[in-house]
């Protein structure tokens, strides 16, 4: 496997990093393989460019890692993703069962973890996973930070040229 012994978050990491050149929401995700100490999948945020709303680095991931695994489960696999991932991404989480969780940044806004309806601490849930939140927090929210800020900036920029015309 060519990422074995890496750490998943630092791929996961460089995938948001690659998303945000490509003009989407910096956020990255990998699939781990703990037994044999691999990367099964990595994905980053797709959704400007595949015009697809669900095509979150969360998704693209697991989609990747069942197809590379020829399973709907990913019961012995653990998932970092650079960003508490949403409501719609911790029911995929939920439906491949996947055993642990780990995010960087919290979401106060749209997060489904830790904020939000709190998907998996829901009496109703149907899937209990270890959870470990802020791992690499500061480097993940600066990644987000960072690229809102640039996105402000130019949107006071376009705004400043239309009403000089």
């Amino acid at each position: 496997m060519p990422y074995k012994n890496i750490n998943p978050m630092l791929v996961a990491i460089d995938e948001a990093e690659k998303a945000g050149l490509r003009d989407e929401v910096p956020v990255g995700a990998a699939i781990y393989d703990h037994e044999h100490g691999h990367i099964v999948a990595k994905a980053g945020n797709n959704v400007r460019s595949l015009n697809d709303p669900t095509a979150h680095a969360e998704i693209l991931v697991i989609r990747e890692a069942c197809k590379k695994i020829g399973q709907s489960r990913l019961a012995f696999f653990s998932l970092y993703v650079t960003l508490e991932p949403c409501p719609m991404c911790c029911q995929a989480i939920s439906f491949a069962r996947l055993p642990k969780l780990v995010f960087g940044a919290y979401d106060t806004k749209g997060g489904g973890v830790e904020h939000g309806p709190k998907i998996f601490s829901h009496p109703t849930s149907h899937h209990y996973l270890e959870i470990l939140g802020g791992i690499e927090e500061q480097r993940c929210g600066e990644l987000l930070t960072d690229f809102f800020n640039k996105k402000r900036q130019e949107g006071s920029s376009v705004k400043k040229n239309l009403n000089k015309s």
